[in-house]
């Protein structure tokens, strides 16, 4: 387990860049199994999952070369000559690892996983995926610990799919099936996060023919082949309100040159009403905190809704906020885990149900806490710059899944953070 020492540096100032995606560029890297051929992804964030992912596309049978910082080439070879199915531990390691379900079906006709792992915070089924890729014509023979999945056809057939739920992981994994399906496919109430449209213009790029990317309903008119394709990853929204936050949380000033205010238009809304001052004019996002924020009640939703993955982060200025405030979870029921670990360092936090309320503090105290997930744990570091002692953060493996170099970029804006084996 790796720790992060953290002592209180005062307001944090400057700019900072958060780099791709990860929510964009795991999806991306996994689309490439859909054409032969050699694939380029740049903006890529150096981050663990990147890594679990070029391991697991290694060992369905593609080559991946990082030939300068932050870009990847990915060779993918033809499909009888990629491996439906690879070590279980890789599967096990994230999460997104369900996304290369849809493209293995599309190109091989069969697909032998492990069900995927990543980050607990609460119930996340996978039928939303396989419901759908039944829908195309796939077989699933499932047991406790991996999923079997075959099709009898050379190829999977479109098919009108609506979602239950607008999840961006099954939006994604469903496109890709559809872009070689044979006909036309229709998903309705689609997530319409920036990193399912960004997957679709990567898809459009390679020969795909998509409709209505941003939109709940995307029209998919199947090809029967893809070529290679290069790709820019958006920037991570998630990373520029980490580092925005980290800015606001201590009363400074801080700039994300690369952020993109149009794809956090509501976390923005509630960061004003929180006190910050806003500069969207570029480049990237700017905020100033004011001396002590204010009381904000917040609400979790699908895009273009405030994220879950936001609400670590927000809980987090909240608790030293002057005020009350209730923060309500509408999307994973276990995500407040981390609030017991806030309130060991003193914060004033109280949870109900899918609701926390939040009374501010004036000063956190600093302490030994336990990152459970790649937000929180970032949020924790974001606690100990305003907690007065010292912090340590363990479980900080956590946060290197998702952020590139955090420490040297809080650094960079100022922060005493230290890691330790």
């Amino acid at each position: 387990m790796i720790s992060v020492v953290v002592k209180p540096s005062g307001p944090l100032c400057g700019e900072v860049q958060a780099f791709g995606a990860k929510n964009a560029v795991l999806k991306q890297m996994a689309a490439c199994l859909l054409a032969s051929g050699q694939h380029q992804l740049t903006n890529v964030p150096d981050i663990t999952d990147v890594s679990l992912m070029i391991e697991l596309l290694v060992a369905l049978g593609c080559s991946v070369e990082r030939p300068v910082e932050h870009e990847l080439l990915i060779t993918v070879p033809d499909a009888n000559d990629l491996h439906p199915i690879a070590p279980a531990h890789l599967f096990e390691a994230m999460r997104a690892s369900i996304v290369v379900l849809g493209p293995l079906l599309a190109r091989c006709g069969e697909a032998n996983m492990a069900l995927p792992g990543g980050d607990d915070f609460g119930h996340r089924p996978i039928n939303f995926h396989t419901d759908g890729l039944s829908a195309m014509g796939a077989t699933f023979r499932n047991d406790r610990n991996s999923i079997h999945a075959s099709t009898n056809r050379p190829r999977l057939r479109a098919t009108h799919i609506t979602l239950e739920y607008p999840s961006h992981t099954a939006t994604d994994n469903l496109l890709m099936a559809c872009v070689l399906a044979e006909g036309r496919s229709v998903i309705e109430n689609a997530a319409r996060e920036p990193e399912v449209e960004d997957l679709g213009r990567q898809l459009i790029a390679m020969g795909a023919r998509i409709e209505g990317l941003g939109t709940s309903r995307l029209r998919i008119e199947g090809v029967r082949e893809l070529s290679p394709a290069c790709h820019e990853v958006i920037t991570d929204r998630v990373v520029t309100a980490t580092y925005l936050a980290s800015g606001l949380i201590t009363g400074g000033q801080v700039r994300v040159v690369d952020g993109r205010p149009d794809h956090m238009v509501m976390l923005l809304r509630k960061l004003e009403a929180m006190g910050a001052t806003v500069d969207q004019r570029g480049p990237g996002i700017a905020v100033v905190g004011p001396a002590r924020l204010k009381a904000c009640d917040v609400s979790t939703l699908p895009y273009p809704g405030v994220a879950t993955d936001y609400k670590p982060l927000i809980t987090t200025m909240l608790s030293v906020a002057e005020g009350v405030s209730v923060v309500t979870e509408n999307l994973f029921v276990g995500r407040f885990r981390y609030v017991d670990e806030l309130v060991r360092l003193g914060a004033a936090i109280t949870t109900e149900g899918h609701h926390a309320m939040i009374r501010g503090v004036e000063h956190l105290i600093g302490t030994s806490v336990r990152a459970s997930d790649i937000r929180a744990g970032a949020a924790l570091v974001l606690a100990g710059l305003v907690a007065d002692g010292q912090t340590t953060v363990s479980g900080f493996e956590h946060v290197e899944r998702g952020y590139d170099d955090f420490l040297g970029r809080l650094g960079q804006l100022g922060a005493n953070v230290e890691r330790v084996a």
